[in-house]
């Protein structure tokens, strides 16, 4: 599965070229411009399982430094800063990553 197959590859080009410049991504602001917002919990579970790339149950850091990569492969990598904002709003267990429910609730800030 590919997110092309749950979201609008136009969308995604928008975002991810709207977040091209290092220290300016803004997940919620991404999240709506792909238009995950507005999925069906679902399909954002099916997102998650997208981003999940080693099928661990979870979004662990060094996974979300290329969650764009997992839009589109021209997506680039977060920077450090980026990915601890971004772990830091998502996990609310304290555990150190993502779990779908986390992810499913971040989305849906």
């Amino acid at each position: 599965m590919t997110m092309d197959s749950i979201l609008s590859a136009d969308d995604i080009k928008k975002a991810l070229d709207s977040f091209k410049a290092a220290e300016s991504f803004d997940h919620n602001k991404f999240f709506e411009m792909v238009g995950l917002k507005a999925k069906s919990d679902e399909e954002i579970k099916k997102a998650f399982l997208v981003l999940d790339a080693d099928n661990s149950g979870f979004i662990e850091e060094e996974e979300l430094k290329f969650v764009l990569k997992c839009f589109a492969p021209d997506g680039r990598d977060l920077t450090d800063k980026e990915t601890k904002a971004f772990l830091n709003a998502a996990d609310k267990d304290g555990d150190g990553k993502i779990g779908v429910d986390e992810f499913t609730a971040l989305v849906h800030e």
